[in-house]
């Protein structure tokens, strides 16, 4: 018979062999028991360790440096609410935003008249020539109304135009071009306001100019557009071409062939050809620059001419495109199925026109406007135009689709004399937020002294086109107006640039900011008819959300 100990070691073969090798162990040197049960560790383990470690430090001290020790850059702050006054001056109808001081906020640019600058600058009219008092021009920052510059430039202003930045390393591009009545011609920095250039306009003193300044593509190949002047003397209508990079004229002045009487537009035709439109009595006349540069130069240009407006200018009489049945008042370029259409006001109606062949797409009867119209979106990412219909207590605004001349909204709105012009925003959801000037609430208007009735700004915007904001309400006399985006997404504000109604009786010229958001929940909430059931508190708040965005 076995022994208890075999019969253990039969039964549990695993758990004897276990028991041996721990006797055997116990019986091996030390440190041969010692290298097997540690193993040491190699030296490229080592090396990864650290290497981990030390990745680990410095991106934890770069984070802990970038959080708390470098302070994150001060984002310009805006103010909701600025005013700039200048006492005993005039001031023009001229307002130009852009960004001067480039801190990413919409600066402004206007015109006034007056016998020394503002008191924190010291240039007067007699440092640069002038005799008192003189035209200066003035940047204001958007962000606080403070003074940017402003300087001098000329007796008075006839015409001026601000080009915004477009290529930060030319300064050129990026000016404010003035003609002066006087003759005197200068560009100067949008940035800085110092002098780029400055040389007489070569017109004569009986010559009138023609607003606005053009810009034609380049001539002279310095990589910036040139710049073309109209001038009407007697009853003649005559150009110059001046190099937009020194000034100076290229050629000589032409004539246009033309009587033009109004407000000058440069198009371009399907075929790129560039003509100069003007009205002329109850017509529309015409003029290539390849023309007018062949003249003046007696040389050939790499300016085009397009066939089909040449065929219509040959088969007229002084150089008329199209005829009106009453007189031309507005014309606007307007954006069209593969280039630019024409947008074209006279005294009794409004009709777009084909850019290409001018043949009507649609005709608005019956109407009087006398404001410029404006472009905006009733529907989503759609135009549609707004036109001023009638004046005074026969007032009434029109919101046109632009591809058919339908009416998509109206609203009699009365007016008082010499209002400011309408204007429009783009808004997050592709649609537009429109501001007119009026007077709502006629009756009451008509019970007071005309000395005490005041401009009342109202806001509309289309997804709640039975709803009108009062903004606010102005007792100056308004020169110009606009709506501004001045920063991105963040808010928008309306410029405001009053002063005397004659520039022969000087007084207070002020410009004032007021942002949108800030009047929208202290405004008064008009009720058009039926249609929204909200409160008036719930009707501030949904005007307060809306978001802007600048246009594409």
């Amino acid at each position: 018979m076995m022994d208890n100990k075999d019969l253990e070691a039969e039964i549990h073969p695993l758990k004897n062999e276990d028991k041996k090798s721990q006797e055997n162990l116990g019986t091996l040197p030390k440190n041969e028991g010692n290298s097997k049960s540690k193993p040491v560790p190699s030296r490229l383990s080592r090396c990864r360790t650290v290497a981990f470690f030390l990745s680990l430090f410095i991106c934890l001290f770069v984070v802990f440096v970038l959080s708390f020790i470098i302070p994150c850059p001060d984002r310009p702050s805006s103010q909701g609410t600025w005013k700039l006054d200048y006492s005993n001056a005039v001031t023009y109808d001229f307002l130009a935003l852009g960004d001067v001081n480039k801190d990413k906020i919409q600066d402004v640019l206007f015109l006034y008249k007056n016998t020394n600058s503002s008191d924190n600058l010291t240039r007067s009219c007699a440092d640069e020539g002038f005799s008192t008092p003189c035209a200066f021009v003035a940047a204001v920052s958007g962000a606080n109304g403070s003074v940017l510059w402003e300087r001098p430039v000329a007796q008075d202003v006839a015409l001026i135009k601000c080009a915004m930045p477009q290529m930060p390393d030319n300064e050129v591009s990026s000016a404010c071009i003035l003609v002066g009545r006087s003759g005197s011609f200068i560009a100067v920095s949008f940035f800085t306001g110092e002098t780029l250039w400055s040389h007489p306009s070569n017109f004569s003193g009986n010559a009138s100019i023609l607003s606005p300044l053009l810009q034609v593509s380049d001539i002279d190949g310095d990589d910036t557009p040139d710049l073309l002047i109209l001038a009407q003397e007697g009853q003649e209508v005559s150009g110059a071409i001046y190099s937009g990079s020194t000034g100076y004229q290229i050629g000589h002045r032409g004539g246009l062939g033309v009587d033009g009487d109004g407000v000058a537009l440069l198009h371009v035709t399907r075929t790129g050809a560039q003509y100069i439109l003007l009205p002329c009595a109850s017509s529309l006349c015409g003029f290539s620059v390849k023309g007018l540069y062949e003249r003046i130069t007696g040389r050939d240009g790499h300016f085009k001419e397009d066939p089909y407006w040449e065929n219509m200018l040959n088969h007229s009489t002084h150089r008329r495109l199209l005829h009106s049945p009453a007189a031309v008042r507005y014309l606007m370029n307007v954006p069209g199925k593969g280039g630019q259409d024409l947008l074209l006001v006279t005294s009794e109606a409004c009709m777009l026109l084909d850019g290409q062949d001018l043949e009507p797409r649609w005709t608005l009867g019956e109407t009087q406007v006398l404001r410029k119209p404006v472009l905006g979106h009733y529907k989503p990412d759609t135009l549609a135009v707004a036109i001023e219909n009638g004046t005074g207590s026969d007032r009434q605004i029109l919101l046109l689709d632009l591809s058919t001349g339908s009416v998509l909204w109206s609203l009699p709105l009365p007016s008082l004399p010499g209002g400011p012009p309408s204007t429009s925003l783009m808004t997050a959801d592709h649609r537009s937020a429109f501001f007119f000037w009026g007077l709502h609430d006629l009756v009451s208007a008509n019970e007071m002294d005309p000395q005490d009735v005041q401009h009342s700004l109202y806001m509309f915007h289309p997804t709640v086109p039975s709803i009108l904001l009062e903004l606010a309400n102005v007792s100056a006399n308004i020169v110009a107006f606009d709506a501004v985006l001045f920063e991105p997404s963040r808010h928008a504000a309306y410029v405001l640039l009053t002063g005397p109604a004659s520039s022969d009786a000087p007084g207070l010229v002020s410009v004032t900011k007021h942002k949108v958001g800030d009047l929208v929940p202290g405004s008064r909430v008009i009720r058009l008819g039926e249609g929204s059931s909200d409160s008036d508190q719930a009707v501030r708040d949904r005007f307060s959300r809306l978001r802007y965005r600048s246009e594409v």
